[in-house]
């Protein structure tokens, strides 16, 4: 499977091929979508600039060494406090809490979740009723943070980067109510992999199924726990959670293997030294300006990493850096087995996640359980979450490195946009009677073979636990082709040739409640109408890399991934992998797409988006809206009247306010 990016040494800015895009396959009941004036101006595919990454450690590397980039002769005792790399996050520190196994609640048959097990029980069908609602209450403000020892203009909640962890139980309600603190920009929270039956309002996504929450104002999300494991929730309004609006949702459910403790949630975040509005008007930049898709400086685990401060380039950027500013840590005792939750919570970056010298049994891809199997490494695009068990074989006094990495930077063939100063978060792992402050001395034995392969497990080792199979003749069939092409100005992403624009005041899932079902063009709205089962033939012609495909509201089957055109093959055909994230490969050539099969049964009514989980991507239109039984949602439906007072709110803020929509909006 082919996943570079760009062919080594390319910097043009136009590719100079003009050819229309293929449609190879029959299509079968396709969608009704308006694409008028919405078009590339040219057939031409464009490619991005390519900048020269820097060496390891960059122009400071001689005082520093790795793979922590410590100061010589250093140890690992952090020279910042909690309080300025991460405000009030606790994720990290060795005092962080261990998860418990489920909450306080009501326990038939000994669980919240009585007698059900991933194997017994259809996961999208009736999750438990425990009576239960857990509250949250959320501040989203700005806040000078410092996760590598860079200061920055951060976004937060609750003064924290990552945000506060969410818990539940399967069945659960979960309520959050979300104060825009915000000064000059609006925000909404979108609970990532969560079904959303019979609550689609509350999805989160601005333009589609809400106005924005306006400064000053607050609005109250409530909705199930529908499925069960390890997920996050972060904004959606632009590229503001690439700023750090993000944090970790923990679902507790049935368990598929045994294990003793639960050390929580992983995140894994490449990281930007700049605020995410001018990253996002860097990825808007208009043609002539000749610039490279935001680039990463960093990569962090829950949070934290060390950076190595050169005092030149860092006062010429007007930033402060503080060397040792402090990595992530964890405790573990010998002979026990650990839950690891690994989320990929970043904006741009495939991380590939390992721990030196273990072998990690992967039992749950999103919020999918699977039969387990075993990996060195665990590959995971913007968005994917892996539940592994570690086990904890080392001496008592050991020490041993974590790590996740973005490999060799795309400008040089590897997977990911970073600068190649430190593309590697490492965290340290300490048995009972380590010292704690003690610089692992571990070595990682995973070939670079697996960190330059820029795609997901092969589709044949990831086999859900529960038993699903799609129709093989879906009632639909629908082939959307991926390009990255020029309006005249701007480079931009398009979806059979129509790129995403959102328009904040006219959310479409409220547009659909009144009977509305033709849209402008830039909302690319694909409307099914009854169509009770989907299969999409999606082609990557775009050579900008790999695409972590995210949708909403479904668990989407996944039948076949590869490069070329799709020549019908499916995989495990009866029980194929279901997740809500799947990486879709980058093009070989011009002619040469890459390709994902992807199926999801359209018994979810709502507006459904379906997009690119990389920032930059979206920012620039690769995104599409699925609708889905639109009859239902204007007789079924009963919508809550705060979603009306929400557009009243933000249309009343407009009403005095410019909002500065550079990109797609999303």
């Amino acid at each position: 499977m082919a996943g570079r990016l760009f062919t080594k040494g390319a910097a043009l800015l136009l590719a100079g091929i003009a050819s229309a895009v293929p449609a190879p396959q029959q299509q079968t009941n396709t969608a009704s979508v308006n694409t008028t004036d919405n078009t590339p101006v040219t057939t031409a595919f464009t490619t991005q600039v390519t900048p020269t990454p820097s060496s390891l450690g960059g122009p400071a590397a001689t005082n520093f060494f790795s793979p922590a980039m410590l100061l010589k002769g250093s140890n690992l005792k952090p020279h910042l406090s909690q309080q300025r790399t991460n405000g009030n996050s606790q994720l990290g520190l060795l005092q962080a809490p261990r998860l418990p196994k489920w909450l306080n609640g009501p326990l038939p048959h000994g669980t919240p979740w009585g007698s059900a097990t991933p194997g017994n029980t259809n996961p999208y069908m009736n999750p438990p009723n425990t009576g239960m609602t857990r509250s949250y209450t959320f501040h989203i403000s700005e806040q000078t943070i410092a996760p590598d020892g860079v200061e920055k203009p951060g976004l937060v909640i609750n003064g924290a980067f990552p945000g506060p962890t969410i818990e539940a139980n399967w069945g659960d309600w979960i309520d959050v109510t979300v104060y825009n603190d915000l000064s000059t920009e609006g925000t909404t929270l979108h609970w990532h992999g969560l079904l959303q039956t019979a609550t689609p309002w509350f999805d989160g996504v601005p333009a589609v199924q809400q106005c924005p929450i306006a400064p000053g104002s607050s609005f109250n999300y409530r909705f199930r726990a529908d499925l069960y494991g390890t997920s996050w929730y972060h904004a959606h309004y632009s590229a503001q959670y690439a700023g750090g609006l993000a944090g970790a949702m923990i679902i507790y459910g049935p368990h598929n293997a045994n294990y003793d403790v639960d050390l929580g949630p992983i995140m894994l975040s490449d990281w930007y030294h700049d605020d995410y509005f001018t990253l996002v008007e860097q990825t808007m930049a208009p043609i002539s300006e000749g610039l490279p898709p935001p680039i990463s400086q960093n990569n962090l685990i829950n949070g934290k990493m060390n950076y190595p401060c050169d005092s030149v380039t860092i006062a010429a950027n007007g930033l402060n850096c503080t060397p040792n500013a402090g990595i992530s840590k964890f405790n573990v005792t010998s002979g026990l087995t650990y839950r690891l939750r690994l989320i990929n919570s970043g904006a741009e970056g495939m991380q590939k996640f390992s721990i030196d010298g273990a072998k990690l049994t992967v039992i749950a891809n999103d919020f999918v359980p699977i039969q387990p199997y075993d990996v060195d490494v665990v590959t995971l695009g913007i968005g994917q979450r892996s539940d592994v068990l570690f086990k904890a074989t080392g001496k008592p006094t050991d020490a041993v490195w974590m790590r996740s990495t973005l490999g060799t930077s795309a400008f040089l063939g590897g997977c990911t946009l970073n600068d190649g100063i430190s593309p590697e978060a490492v965290a340290a792992i300490y048995y009972q009677s380590a010292n704690t402050s003690t610089v692992p001395t571990t070595v990682s034995t995973v070939p670079s073979s697996e960190i330059e392969t820029c795609a997901n497990d092969p589709l044949s080792s990831t086999v859900p636990t529960f038993k699903m199979t799609p129709p093989s003749k879906p009632h639909t069939e629908q082939i959307i082709n991926i390009t990255y092409q020029s309006n005249g100005t701007h480079d931009l992403f398009y979806m059979n040739n129509s790129t995403f624009r959102a328009d904040y005041n006219d959310p479409v899932l409220l547009d659909a409640k009144l009977g509305n079902t033709k849209f402008p063009a830039d909302y690319n709205v694909y409307n099914f109408g009854t169509s009770p089962s989907i299969r999409l033939v999606v082609y990557n012609y775009a050579q900008t890399g790999v695409h972590p495909m995210h949708l909403h509201g479904h668990n989407m089957y996944v039948l076949d991934v590869g490069t070329g055109l799709w020549d019908g093959t499916v995989v495990n055909g009866n029980n194929p992998q279901r997740r809500d994230v799947q990486l879709l490969p980058n093009a070989v050539s011009p002619t040469e797409p890459g390709y994902i099969i992807i199926q999801y049964d359209a018994n979810n009514e709502g507006v459904w988006p379906f997009h690119c989980h990389i920032a930059w991507h979206v920012s620039a239109g690769l995104y599409v809206n699925l609708m889905e039984q639109p009859q239902s949602i204007k007789h079924d439906m009963q919508v809550p009247s705060i979603m009306a007072q929400t557009c009243r709110d933000w249309s009343a803020w407009t009403g005095r306010d410019v909002v500065p929509e550079i990109d797609s909006g999303l």
